[in-house]
């Protein structure tokens, strides 16, 4: 007897060796880093309020710092004091991380690195991952076409970068699904959360005629604009920004980042992670279009709900055009 329970204690403890002992949630904490303000009402909101249902779901440790512009000495400053604090998950969340966040892949092989819009990765510590705004965009697209009374519709638009213009096509070829004869035109403000620049946008296309305004911008200045003006807004990134400006909010294509959160860092934590890209739709609840339907008395939800479903469906898809401006969008894509 004692012999066998000698054998047993022996068999457990070579196999506890071989496993090296099972991770969990506490051996890792995850840091983001903002472009915007945590509270901007779109974009670095749509993420904090990721990373708190990450936090909820998972009670992984988090912490953030926002208003990192994109500079790379910038944000390696800032991901460097995360890791030196015993943070092993960074989350990067916008476009020009790209670079800083490719090479600090090298130099810290047991930190992930999640890189969020980019199209850099390796196979075992550097991700990265978005989703397919562009669907959603085309129904916001249908809503507007639909609710123009000029036929001019205005966009206010940020960096003429793959991602924007795609969104913008996507837009226009939902306006023209249901308003041939209506066009998009696009101001480029060149910043990301620029809110001086977003209102002169705003206010250079209402001067145009212009009856409805949509936008690629973190701040809801856009929707002020609109709602001073009389005008409809479709907004972007996150329902909270149209508190700004509800007479004038219809809907907004957004995002909602936190079961992808939760899924990726669950990956992690299982040892399951490989890098590589994530590139989510509709069908994922990762982008969707939130309507208004008290703003627009309906009349929207009726002619774009049938595309919705498709999408959601994955029985319907928006081209991708993001080399060049469709035959109804007033504008270029090299300003």
């Amino acid at each position: 007897m004692r012999r066998s329970w000698a054998v047993g204690l022996l068999i457990i403890s070579i196999l506890a060796m071989a496993c090296g002992g099972a991770a969990d949630v506490d051996d890792y904490k995850a840091a983001f880093v903002y472009v915007g303000p945590a509270d901007d009402g779109g974009w670095s909101q749509a993420h904090d309020v990721g990373r708190q249902f990450l936090a909820d779901e998972t009670g992984i440790e988090t912490a953030y710092t926002e208003l990192i512009p994109e500079d790379a000495t910038e944000f390696r400053t800032v991901a460097e004091a995360y890791i030196e604090q015993g943070y092993n998950i960074i989350f990067g969340t916008t476009f020009g991380y790209i670079d800083a966040m490719a090479e600090m892949a090298e130099e810290y092989p047991d930190v992930i690195f999640l890189h969020c819009s980019g199209y850099l990765s390796n196979d075992s510590n550097f991700g990265n991952y978005f989703g397919k705004m562009y669907q959603p965009r085309y129904a916001s697209g249908m809503a507007a076409g639909s609710l123009t009374e000029t036929n001019k519709i205005g966009y206010v638009a940020a960096f003429p970068i793959p991602e924007v213009i795609r969104g913008i096509n996507a837009f226009a070829t939902g306006v023209k699904e249901v308003n041939p004869d209506a066009t998009v035109e696009v101001v480029w403000t060149f910043t990301w959360f620029g809110p001086e620049e977003e209102t002169q946008a705003a206010n250079a296309l209402i001067e145009t005629g212009v009856d409805v305004l949509a936008q690629h911008q973190d701040s809801p200045s856009t929707g002020v604009v609109a709602e001073a003006n009389g005008a409809k807004w479709i907004s972007y990134n996150t329902v909270y920004g149209k508190e700004a400006a509800p007479e004038a909010f219809v809907g907004a294509p957004v995002w909602d980042w936190g079961p992808y959160y939760v899924d990726v860092v669950n990956s992690i934590i299982n040892d399951e992670f490989a890098g590589g890209a994530y590139w989510g739709g509709m069908e994922t609840g990762l982008v969707s279009w939130y309507e208004e339907r008290g703003t627009v008395d309906g009349v929207v939800s009726g002619d774009i709900r049938s595309k919705v479903l498709a999408m959601i469906a994955g029985e319907f898809d928006p081209p991708i055009i993001e080399d060049e401006f469709i035959d109804n969008v007033i504008g270029t894509v090299n300003p």
